[in-house]
């Protein structure tokens, strides 16, 4: 690049694009993009949009299909349900989750904050849209800024800004859906505030917060509050698949020219025209190179291939590459640190897979009940208490039976048949009866077949305490 590109690099990153020389904040009007890449990430983000908004509201047998209950430790994963026992199974899935995050920063740079993250998906797909709807383009929306309050100003801000409230409550009801379910939200709020006052506070709290961030805080989330941003400047290499301005072609740049033959006068593609910065959200020049602000959203690469279409170049000055792959021409993406990163996720893949293979609708638990001693039950047997625990983690309430299964001898069930409804945890006591002859020693191993109905859903092994001089039969 040339040197008058480089001391503008230099001075870029010495300050942020939305902050100006006096420490005051910079408003962004973008230009709406337009382009393949747009029409592409509309289509993720109207589908993640619907997956959001309608997944407390889809039932898989008579459950949400999403359910994620904090506070009673209780996540319902694509109809899937995971109790308070299975809570490591949503631990190690949520650091799969970001050791996968981790590794496509590496390889594939920012392509979760341009393509997935909420804050983009909402930022640019649905407050903007109304922005646009209203207010009209970029050009319009800064004449409005500008021009003092009159009638038109402020109805156009009212309905604006009344709409992002409306829409930041109902997302905060959806937010709250994933919590308590549905139901209980609708519930709250046909019960009205002087029912649930902590409830109602908590949703008008949260609604605000919501508002205010899509409303005036904007994209300063992603260059001053989103860690995530300044993960990647760690994470990121030379071999990072990012969104990159090509300046070997681009370079030097100078503005357009019908009349010049621009690559016999030692040109570059780059006409100037600043598409690129008129689109991004975060008002960044890509051409000066990666930096803090970029979110990779493609906006800049449907922009500048506009331009190269209508100038009769081809399409990718900026485009998705590596630093090497720009100035070596090398297309390789995977650096050590990814292979690393792959085998650490294959391996986590592998251990949430098999538990998840492994994990059984039932856990039981079976001891004998502490404190006891063996008893004689009758002229020829001995007893002994034991308590059983089961958690079911299953749709339906189920009846629990159990049976000695070696040796022979009885059960009997001390109060009523153990009954243990969906998601909860059942206990009860219940003697074991054996006749002495059949005890060979004062520890002898019992094996207990319990059962839903007649279907065998787990055997335990436990200890049955006899007298001593068992021992010396």
């Amino acid at each position: 690049m040339s040197e008058e590109n480089n001391n503008n690099t230099a001075y870029f990153r010495d300050k942020l694009t939305t902050v100006s020389s006096e420490g005051k904040r910079v408003w962004v009007y973008p230009k709406k993009p337009r382009g393949r890449f747009y029409n592409y990430r509309s289509i993720v983000a109207i589908v993640l949009l619907l997956l959001f908004y309608m997944g407390p509201l889809i039932k898989v047998k008579g459950d949400p299909l999403l359910l994620l209950n904090v506070i009673e430790r209780k996540f319902i994963l694509f109809g899937i349900i995971f109790w308070p026992q299975d809570f490591h199974l949503i631990v190690l899935s949520i650091i799969s989750l970001v050791v996968f995050i981790i590794l496509f920063t590496v390889v594939f740079g920012r392509i979760f904050c341009g393509w997935v993250c909420p804050q983009t998906i909402f930022m640019e797909f649905v407050f903007r849209q109304i922005e646009y709807l209203i207010e009209g383009d970029f050009n319009k929306q800064k004449k409005l800024a500008r021009q003092k309050w009159n009638f038109e100003k402020v109805w156009k801000k009212t309905i604006k800004h009344i709409i992002f409230y409306l829409i930041a409550f109902v997302t905060a009801n959806t937010f709250l859906s994933y919590v308590i379910s549905s139901e209980s939200v609708r519930h709250i709020l046909s019960a009205g505030p002087t029912i649930h006052p902590v409830s109602f506070i908590a949703l008008i709290l949260f609604s605000g917060a919501f508002y205010f961030v899509f409303a005036f805080f904007r994209e300063q989330v992603c260059t001053i509050a989103c860690p995530y941003g300044r993960l990647q400047g760690v994470l990121l290499d030379e071999k990072s698949i990012v969104v990159a301005y090509d300046h070997k072609r681009g370079e030097p740049r100078s503005r357009y020219n019908p009349l010049e033959d621009r690559e016999a006068a030692g040109k570059g593609d780059c006409i100037d025209c600043k598409s690129c910065v008129l689109v991004c959200p975060t008002n960044i020049d890509i051409k000066n190179g990666t930096q803090l602000e970029c979110i990779n959203c493609t906006a800049c690469m449907d922009a500048c291939d506009a331009v190269m279409v209508k100038h009769n170049k081809p399409k990718g000055l900026i485009r998705y590459d590596s630093e090497k792959g720009i100035t070596e021409g090398v297309k390789t993406i995977f650096s050590t640190r990814a292979i690393a990163y792959s085998v650490f996720l294959t391996a986590l893949l592998v251990l949430v897979g098999t538990l998840f293979t492994l994990r059984s609708d039932f856990e039981t638990t079976i001891l004998r009940q502490r404190g006891t001693l063996f008893q004689e039950y009758g002229e020829d047997s001995y007893s002994n208490i034991y308590q059983i625990e089961v958690v079911n983690k299953t749709r339906m309430t189920q009846e629990v039976r159990i049976k000695l299964l070696e040796p022979q001898g009885t059960i009997i069930m001390m109060g009523e048949e153990l009954n243990v409804g969906k998601g909860e945890v059942g206990s009860a006591n219940f003697l074991t009866v054996i006749k002495k002859s059949d005890l060979q020693s004062s520890n002898t191993k019992l094996k207990f077949g319990v059962y839903s109905g007649d279907k065998l859903i787990e055997e335990y092994e436990v200890s049955f305490i006899g007298p001593n001089d068992l021992d010396k039969k």
